[in-house]
């Protein structure tokens, strides 16, 4: 599966990934694409966000789904900070799933 996003996600310089409610991966920027793929990129799609954690990581994000509350983080990496920003997301009003950008 390849990366997709809607159109203004593939303007936007940072990366941009979506889960549903499920926590399954359902949409990923190109950029996102590039900043995980030693995991998979694109082919991530489809696949259990949760699954792509460690521990304990996977621990706060499985919380956070069951909350629905917001997360903001730096992490630095292989020499490089990144700022991470998660939020729940609700067309309609109804919990769909989280977004993240990083940049």
């Amino acid at each position: 599966m390849s990366c997709k996003a809607a159109s203004w996600v593939e303007g936007l310089t940072a990366e941009v990934t979506v889960c549903d409610a499920a926590a399954i991966l359902i949409e990923m920027n190109a950029f996102a694409g590039l900043l995980f793929k030693d995991a998979g990129g694109g082919s991530l799609l489809g696949s259990d966000a949760l699954a792509c954690h460690p521990e304990p990581s996977r621990i706060k994000f499985a919380g956070m789904l069951a909350v629905q509350n917001s997360n903001v983080y730096l992490n630095t990496e292989k020499g490089e900070k990144r700022f991470f920003f998660q939020s729940p997301w609700y067309p309609g009003g109804q919990f769909a799933g989280f977004v993240e950008f990083s940049f």
